[in-house]
């Protein structure tokens, strides 16, 4: 059986969720609970139920999809939904869907009434190689990306290949980006490797790669207070870039489209303030810009992201911090960057853009 250990609970690799029905009787669970978007149970609940022989012994809780759902107040509603179900803390949650399923899931499941267990089955190659490991839960408030949350532990993770058959290119795409910054950030072999395949040729030994690195870290540093940061790469642009597309854009970003230019853009920082030697910045540019679409940060729109990078929650003493780009595979972080230095990382994105527009 493919698994892998993490901090006390196992990470399951296509299974078929055979553990699972074993994991519910162990447990000794009162009642059970799947909770999933109205997306995920059309498309991946019959998967589920399949794979489960049609079990049914448990109760499914719906939400509407979508990060601007990930919020206290669908959270309220999660938990009144709970209470009148009469759940206990002996019951169980199950987590079914994309990172946003995972991330509020985990975050109800590990403060109602002061946690019960939870179990995270990610449908979305972002929630595979990302959300769903590594014990983060969290909402978001007033557009800010995890500004509440908690450390909290599922009892078990199951990342099943199956469930990307239900995925738009859209969405394969934007679990890539995840998988790019593992390489980026720990394995240039690992990047190297995705490059010469491309997401529509992802594999179960490419998902657990990225799971590997990102669970070998978490280990190391599981409440961020040191190596796990190099996680964030590309993200301190990428969420506020999120953020502000999710407020402003009809249309707006992926996560993982708001984070390959986070990564361009960090790319540069890296260059500017770290190490990253100039062909690399270029090979990492060039990559990115032909896997994803060009977006253009508006001008007007710098002094905004600025706020938003200062929210961001990695930042200590008014200080906005990076985890920069020594070379592909190698990177340090609680960098020191300058407003300034900043603006031109978004300057030099856009310079990108109108190449190719």
């Amino acid at each position: 059986m493919n698994t892998l250990e993490s901090a006390g609970h196992h990470i399951y690799f296509d299974t078929q969720l055979a553990p699972l029905a074993e994991i519910i009787e162990k447990g000794k669970y009162s009642n059970v609970f799947v909770f999933a978007d109205r997306n995920t149970s059309e498309c991946c609940l019959p998967v589920f139920r399949a794979m489960l022989d049609d079990y049914s012994g448990f109760d499914l809780i719906e939400t509407d999809p979508g990060e601007e759902n990930k919020n206290i107040d669908f959270c309220i509603g999660i938990w009144k939904t709970l209470l009148d179900f009469g759940a206990d803390r002996k019951c169980l949650v199950i987590n079914l869907g994309g990172g946003v399923i995972t991330d509020m899931g985990g975050f109800v499941a590990s403060t109602y009434k002061r946690g019960v267990d939870f179990i995270n089955i990610p449908t979305t190659l972002l929630s595979q190689v990302d959300a769903s490991v590594g014990g983060k839960t969290g909402i978001d408030i007033d557009n800010v990306k995890n500004m509440v949350g908690t450390f909290s532990l599922p009892q078990a993770v199951f990342i099943e290949a199956e469930f990307l058959k239900t995925l738009p290119k859209r969405e394969l795409l934007s679990g890539f980006a995840e998988m790019i910054k593992h390489g980026l950030i720990a394995d240039k072999a690992y990047y190297y490797e995705l490059k010469a395949a491309n997401y529509q040729n992802i594999t179960t030994a490419a998902i657990h790669r990225s799971v590997e690195i990102k669970n070998e870290v978490v280990t190391e540093d599981p409440l961020e207070k040191g190596r796990r940061k190099i996680l964030n790469f590309g993200h301190t642009i990428g969420h506020a870039v999120e953020s502000y597309s999710l407020s402003k854009d009809k249309k707006p970003l992926t996560h993982g489209e708001a984070i390959a230019i986070g990564m361009i853009c960090e790319a540069w920082l890296s260059h500017k303030n770290s190490t990253l030697a100039e062909d690399e910045l270029e090979e990492i540019r060039a990559y990115i810009s032909s896997v994803y679409p060009a977006y253009r940060i508006k001008e007007k729109s710098f002094e905004k992201l600025s706020e938003l990078m200062q929210s961001d929650k990695k930042n200590e003493h008014g200080n906005i911090l990076f985890t920069l780009l020594e070379s592909i595979g190698q990177c340090t972080y609680n960098c020191r960057v300058s407003e300034s230095d900043i603006r031109e990382s978004m300057e030099y994105y856009n310079l990108t853009y109108a190449k190719r527009a």
